[in-house]
């Protein structure tokens, strides 16, 4: 019974060990991370905050991944307006195929500021007028009172999945917000069918199905990778 108890509390000891050290990760590159908290991302650049309580912005060009919350977010090259640029994608699926996200779930934080700035109203008068709402005498300067300069706010950004197969050097985009249109759903089933059409009895169910929404591509995914292993 002793070594039960003793068993016991180990184990809790254990895991309230592992929940303190719980972080977010940098992936600099293989063997080189840092831990810290992240803060915010917009899929072009991080925020993290040190151990040391300091915050820096990393770009996708400078770190490999980092992850979030324990979910893993990569960087890879993509082409916008016939440039390679770089960007953040989390990664929903992997295997014989690929899928991430970029937008809908994650939110874009600014760095908050060290302390709140007041900044002035400033009407300039001219005669008895003036612009703002200060009322200025004989062309002077009216500085009214303060209002505090907020922290941005937060971005939701628009949902997109994009498929890869490992090898091929191509990332498929599937818009998903505003998947009900005629327009979407075929773009969606085009890549579907492009990327898992080797599998006979999936490219039947995904040519009868007309609707597409996130939790269906996740499940064709995934029945594929199960299926290809």
């Amino acid at each position: 019974m002793k070594a039960i108890k003793t068993l016991g509390l180990l184990v809790s000891l254990t895991i309230a060990g592992i929940g303190a050290m719980a972080q977010d990760i940098v992936v600099i590159k293989p063997g080189d991370f840092l831990r810290g908290t992240i803060k915010g991302t917009d899929y072009s650049t991080v925020i993290f905050s040190k151990e040391d309580e300091s915050v820096v912005q990393f770009k996708a060009t400078d770190i490999q991944e980092f992850v979030w919350n324990g979910e893993t977010y990569v960087s890879k090259p993509v082409v916008v307006n016939k440039k390679t640029q770089y960007k953040f994608f989390k990664i929903i699926e992997h295997g014989a195929i690929y899928l991430y996200s970029r937008g809908g779930n994650a939110l874009v934080d600014a760095p908050e500021p060290k302390k709140t700035r007041i900044i002035p109203s400033i009407g300039i008068g001219a005669g008895t007028g003036s612009f703002g709402s200060g009322v200025g005498i004989g062309g002077g300067i009216t500085i009214l009172g303060g209002r505090r300069q907020e922290p941005a706010a937060k971005k939701m950004m628009p949902a997109t999945f994009f498929m890869e197969k490992p090898g091929t050097g191509r990332l498929m985009e599937m818009p998903v917000e505003g998947a009900g249109s005629v327009e979407k759903n075929q773009q969606i089933k085009k890549v579907l069918l492009e990327q898992l059409g080797d599998d006979a009895d999936l490219a039947e169910r995904i040519k009868a199905t007309e609707n597409f929404d996130s939790k269906l591509i996740i499940a064709f995914v995934t029945a594929y990778n199960e299926a290809h292993k």
